[in-house]
């Protein structure tokens, strides 16, 4: 019996990624009004973080290990994310006022950018669409992070914008694989390897 080749996981990874850091990108970049900012929570929870820890575990399966820590990990960041605004929201807990509370959020976000910077050097052997993403991503993650430890709603701002083209570079990846997929033949290139060895 010829056993059948599993669906790639990798573009419902990059959708759940992306399509939740878009909707907390707008919201970032004032683009949307911060009281409707809570509607990310189950977002967060369901295509965020469940999908993407989905894809992750899935990316194991297939022996990839660079996929499965990806978006494991960001499935992980994404219910970490959600929880902190749904505890804070339903007051179970307090980062206390004003800078306590960004240094808090700000460690945070600079930890993810950490992870996210070795992540970037290991997509050098993806092809360029990753490398993009997680250029972008690690930026985005600092950007945030230096505008919460300065309270500075600014630099908070340019990290939403950050966000919205790291997102739009995600679906971009997540739509060329599904595409070239049911095509069965290259429609959206994703760019081959950005460094040869």
């Amino acid at each position: 019996m010829v056993e059948k080749e599993l669906a790639n996981p990798a573009p419902l990874g990059l959708a759940g990624f992306a399509l939740t850091t878009t909707i907390l990108s707008l919201y970032n970049a004032k683009l949307l009004p911060a009281a409707g900012v809570s509607v990310v929570v189950p977002i967060a929870f369901a295509y965020g973080g469940l999908a993407q820890m989905v894809a992750g575990m899935w990316e194991m399966k297939s022996g990839n290990t660079f996929g499965y820590v990806a978006f494991f990990t960001y499935g992980a960041f994404w219910v970490a994310y959600a929880l902190l605004v749904w505890s804070l929201g339903a007051g179970l807990l307090s980062l206390g006022a004003g800078s306590a509370a960004g240094d808090a959020i700000g460690i945070f976000l600079a930890m993810f950018g950490v992870f996210t910077f070795y992540m970037w050097i290991a997509s050098f052997k993806t092809n360029w669409t990753l490398f993009v993403v997680f250029l972008l991503l690690w930026i985005t993650f600092f950007v945030l992070a230096i505008g919460n430890f300065n309270s500075s709603s600014s630099t908070v701002q340019a990290g939403g914008y950050l966000g919205i083209l790291t997102a739009i570079s995600a679906f971009y990846g997540s739509a060329a694989q599904v595409v070239n997929s049911t095509f069965g033949r290259n429609v959206l290139p994703l760019g081959g390897k950005p460094i040869k060895d």
